[in-house]
């Protein structure tokens, strides 16, 4: 059909004798309306966006809660020479905690590790710190690092770290292990590599794992080598799969996964007075070329394992090499470190 007689069947065909310039004219309008139609659905598309845009937004600020984390009048940190740690130039330092809710394990911290994005943003350095390191707590004296959340919460904590390393904590972030089930449903599994197998079901090598199957990757610890370093090697290797497969293209291009993620990484999030949704928006954008190579992992060095003067078994830490980290973590030099491992 010619496409006269497609504009006659949209419009009806002229009457005979119709005057040229009138049947441009239809036309014009013909192809406005087509044009008007075309603007309404995409405003329609755009106001949609917008709209979930707004209500993520809203979900994720109504999710997470922000407390008071870093300590009251916090005194400049000082190096072993003396000298003032900068607050910025050197990178960002993030302490995230994990908290266990199961019966009998309240007010303690069964996740504590040391995120230091560079101030170039190229990697994530992940640090983990068993929970029996036998640490002076400030106004405590020697004890776990985990009896400083059991003393003091977060504050104690973060204290007790910037003594230990000589570094400037600038954010605190705390979760629960339910929530690593709930965003490991939302992104549909994860693949994650284990050194070694346990008792869990788990096998050395890759295992594919839903949400339920991933809590018990992270709790187990009886039945590993040993105990909760090895534990804490496993928290490092999911925490890496989760992020990669949060950030893969299958879930990242897909409204509904990232609306499903957000709102399960944030239903029990609790983060420090600083750590605003925009800040934390700046800070994903900005590590938005991370791969997995990128994303490296050390255990906070220790020289063996001991027992406290009240005969619990405890981690003796390795002061030379923790003096070691700190020097790299103060001075965003990280890359050097040479005690930090790669998981595939």
């Amino acid at each position: 059909m010619s496409e006269q007689g497609v504009q006659s069947l949209i419009e009806g065909a002229p009457d005979a004798g119709e005057n040229p310039t009138e049947e441009r004219r239809r036309n014009r309008r013909g192809t406005r309306r087509v044009l008007i139609v075309l603007a309404t659905v995409v405003a329609l598309v755009l106001g949609g966006i917008v709209a979930f845009v707004g209500y993520l937004g809203y979900r994720v600020n109504d999710n997470i809660t922000q407390e008071d984390f870093l300590p009251e009048n916090r005194p400049p940190v000082t190096a072993p020479d003396g000298t003032d740690v900068p607050e910025t130039g050197i990178g960002t330092n993030f302490l995230v905690l994990g908290a266990d809710t199961r019966p009998g394990d309240a007010g303690r911290s069964d996740v504590i590790v040391l995120v230091h994005v560079p101030e170039d943003a190229s990697t994530v350095q992940m640090i983990h710190f068993p929970r029996d390191l036998w640490v002076d707590i400030p106004g405590r004296g020697k004890d776990k690092i985990n009896a400083a959340y059991a003393y003091g919460r977060e504050p104690l904590l973060v204290a007790t770290m910037e003594q230990l390393l000589g570094i400037r904590i600038h954010h605190v972030a705390r979760t629960d292990f339910e929530g690593f089930q709930r965003m490991t449903d939302a992104v549909g599994g994860v693949r994650v590599y284990a050194e070694e197998g346990g008792s869990d079901g788990i096998v050395e090598g890759w295992n594919d794992l839903d949400g339920e199957q991933a809590l018990a990757f992270v709790r187990e610890r009886y039945t590993l080598s040993e105990g909760d370093i090895s534990r804490g090697r496993r928290q490092l290797a999911f925490i890496k799969a989760l992020f990669l497969k949060a950030t893969s293209p299958e879930n990242i291009t897909n409204p509904l996964a990232v609306a499903r993620f957000a709102d399960a990484a944030t239903e029990n999030l609790v983060v420090d007075q600083g750590l605003s949704i925009r800040a934390m928006t700046d800070y994903a954008v900005s590590l938005r070329d991370i791969r997995g190579g990128d994303v490296v992992f050390a255990t906070a060095p220790f020289s063996g394992f001991g027992t406290s003067p009240g005969g619990a078994s405890i981690d003796v830490v390795d002061e030379e090499k923790m003096a070691e980290l700190g020097e790299a973590l103060r001075t965003d030099t990280m890359d050097e470190y040479l005690d930090v491992f790669v998981t595939p």
